[in-house]
């Protein structure tokens, strides 16, 4: 099928919905953007990539690069709801993510998913907070948490900040070159949870 300028939208649009045509929908997902000062061949182009990215039948390797490197919302949220958690990752890992998306992903039932969703910088303090508190929450994930406004995001809201890192200090996944550092943390109930923790574990 041919996407020429007669053919109503609509009729593209379900056709590449329901397609069985693998090569189709990966020439589609790798089809280089109109420029966006022709924005009706442009909003017609990120319509029909919605489509695309929704067909399970469109490889995964091409879901996956529609997941990375697309900004747009409508293609975003059909592949955050992708059955393969490889997609669902790509996405939350993708910068151009809205934040209600990102913290959508933080309740991925996929771990993966779940830590890149909370190392997105999208990511809102609230579910960055909930992840630094969640137990099952890897420690690659919790150290990245426990650096927030400190060594990433200097300029980050110092109380919120600091919420998360205390969090992770008191977190028992947190490890304890970790917890060492958070007790040398620049905020005092960050130190004192670092200490309290360390004080338990020696116990």
């Amino acid at each position: 099928m041919t996407d020429t300028d007669f053919e109503p939208l609509t009729v593209i649009y379900e056709h590449l919905r329901h397609s069985e045509d693998a090569a189709e929908l990966s020439e589609f997902a790798r089809r280089e953007l109109p420029d966006r000062a022709d924005q009706a061949a442009f909003s017609r182009a990120t319509a029909l990539l919605e489509a695309v990215g929704g067909n399970p039948n469109t490889p995964v390797e091409d879901r996956v690069f529609l997941a990375r490197t697309m900004p747009f919302p409508n293609v975003l949220v059909k592949l955050a709801a992708d059955p393969e958690p490889e997609v669902r990752r790509a996405v939350a890992a993708n910068t151009s993510d809205k934040n209600w998306l990102v913290g959508r992903l933080t309740k991925d039932p996929v771990p993966e998913v779940r830590d890149a969703a909370l190392m997105n910088g999208k990511t809102s303090w609230k579910m960055r907070l909930e992840g630094a508190q969640d137990p099952e929450v890897d420690a690659r994930t919790l150290d990245f948490l426990a650096s927030l406004g400190t060594e990433r995001e200097p300029g980050a809201p110092a109380v919120l900040s600091s919420m998360v890192r205390r969090a992770v200090a008191l977190n028992p996944n947190a490890t304890p070159e970790t917890v060492a550092k958070l007790a040398d943390d620049p905020s005092a109930e960050v130190r004192h949870a670092a200490e309290k923790r360390r004080a338990a574990s020696t116990a």
